[in-house]
């Protein structure tokens, strides 16, 4: 059997693209790393009953004014060709992340995807910006990488907001699973009750202009910057 030509793509290749991208197995993909989420999603920081409205919190609050804002605004920089708009705004989300940690992991994670994107979805964007963070014009932060990816392979812009926000629900659910604060079928249920509000939070992020961005959570700052991780969990519901 033939290989499918990626360079003649099918009616859904960019639905394809936002879904490999928001896979947590792709470097990067399916995780915001400002937190570090087996530490902050333990069942004895939090219990199941408290988990929904600390991820609605986390997106209306924290991902969305900051990670999905500055996606978006990349999106359509890139999008254009405005490469010193797009550096601009990867400046203004770097700077936006509140502490050292949270910054090394922004662009830790946005380098990896970057690398990788180049390889498995290349195109003349993601040459453009790989370029930039390669001159040290730009700081490659996770959200950003993941716009320029995105718009290079021709995804829409609210699709590609909408998908990388459910790839950080599922990376928080996926952490609570693990340290045991919640079992599949609550995982399951936390991203259906998360849906409505990731569409509420798209929609914030494409309105935003980039003196809007950047965002806080405090409770979740301080839980996140408490020492120690969580143990394995005896058993996986």
């Amino acid at each position: 059997m033939t290989p499918a030509d990626p360079a003649a793509p099918g009616p859904h290749a960019s639905l394809l693209v936002s879904l490999q991208l928001a896979d947590p197995e792709f470097p990067g993909g399916g995780c915001n790393p400002a937190y570090e989420w087996d530490c902050l999603v333990r069942p004895d920081r939090v219990d199941q009953a408290g988990l929904g409205p600390l991820l609605q919190a986390l997106l209306r609050h924290g991902v969305g004014p900051s990670d999905a804002t500055a996606l978006a605004l990349a999106h359509a920089a890139a999008t254009e060709g405005c490469w010193g708009e797009v550096a601009e705004i990867d400046e203004r989300l770097y700077a936006a992340k509140l502490g050292r940690e949270q910054r090394a992991a922004a662009t830790r994670t946005g380098r990896r995807m970057l690398d990788l994107g180049r390889a498995v979805f290349p195109s003349e964007a993601v040459e453009e910006f790989a370029a930039l963070v390669a001159r040290r014009e730009a700081p490659g932060t996770r959200a950003v990488v993941s716009a320029v990816i995105r718009a290079g392979a021709g995804v829409p812009r609210q699709q590609a907001v909408t998908a990388d926000l459910f790839g950080f629900c599922a990376a928080f659910a996926g952490a609570a699973r693990r340290t045991g604060a919640a079992d599949h079928g609550a995982a399951q249920l936390l991203l259906r009750e998360a849906a409505p509000v990731v569409e509420e939070v798209t929609a914030d992020a494409l309105c935003r202009e980039l003196a809007d961005l950047g965002g806080c959570v405090p409770a979740a700052e301080a839980l996140s910057g408490l020492p120690g991780r969580a143990p394995a969990p005896a058993s996986a519901g």
